[in-house]
Formats: C-alpha cells, sequence, structure tokens
C-alpha cells in the first residue's frame, strides 16, 4: 500500500492509495513541516551505524519517516520508543551509563558537560516546582 504525506494550508493529511485514487486517512497539524507532497512509499531503510539530519514527516505504529535532504528514511519505531537513561554524579560530575562499570568523564569547560548540567538542573527545577504546587 503506497502512503504519502500532503501538506498544505497548515495542516499533514496522511494518505493510502486504494485502486489508483488517494484516500485521506488522518489529518493533523503541519508544524514546521514546508507544503508540499511527501511519498514516504519512497523511503529506504535507515542504516543504524549512521546519523541522519532532517525533519520527521510522520510516525506510525512501526515506523518514523524522516526527511533526508531530497529522499526519505524509514526508522523501526521501536528504537525510537526507548529512552537512555544515564545518572550524573555531582562531584566530579561523571556521567554514568546503565550497564556499564566504567563512568565517562567529560572535561570541566566543555559544552557537552555545560548540556548535561543544565539538563539536570532543569528536571529538579521542574520537580521541586511540581512538589510545591501539591
Amino acid at each position: 500500500m503506497k502512503q504519502r504525506v500532503l501538506v498544505m494550508n497548515g495542516q499533514k493529511l496522511i494518505q493510502s492509495e486504494n485502486s489508483g485514487q488517494w484516500a485521506t486517512d488522518r489529518v493533523e497539524k503541519a508544524g514546521t513541516i514546508k507544503p508540499g507532497i511527501y511519498n514516504i512509499h519512497l523511503s529506504t531503510d535507515a542504516d543504524k551505524t549512521k546519523n541522519y539530519e532532517g525533519i520527521v514527516l510522520h510516525a506510525d505504529k512501526t515506523y518514523v519517516y524522516q526527511q533526508v535532504g531530497k529522499s526519505f528514511v524509514k526508522h523501526d519505531r521501536e528504537l525510537f520508543d526507548k529512552v537512555p537513561v544515564v545518572g550524573l554524579a555531582k562531584r566530579e560530575e561523571e556521567i554514568f551509563f546503565p550497564n556499564r562499570s566504567n563512568s565517562l568523564l567529560l572535561p570541566r569547560h566543555s559544552q557537552g558537560l555545560y548540556l548535561v548540567q543544565r539538563i539536570r538542573d532543569e528536571a529538579h527545577r521542574f520537580g521541586i516546582t511540581a512538589h510545591r504546587k501539591r
């Protein structure tokens, strides 16, 4: 079954082809996707060893479709549903990963360490704010 994403007037239409006719399955807000016709049925399977940069056009129960340049890549949905878990020790700012015995120690003034600290601080702020609203 062929599928495409049609974006126009701020709307994203998910369409399927049946007997040569395109039928709209679902309508959603387009968000930041530019107007156009995106033939996601022409997508290729993603190479798990590569990182892809591009806009995510559509996600269904089995795949996440991404536009990379002028082509489309299809990722397994189960890979997107896994959220990585890490721990950050405050004193030395070591990053701990599950199932790994050694930690990662980022340089003291690196942008990566700064980002991880900001994420930690925002998570703490969110938790404290939610707790105070009780």
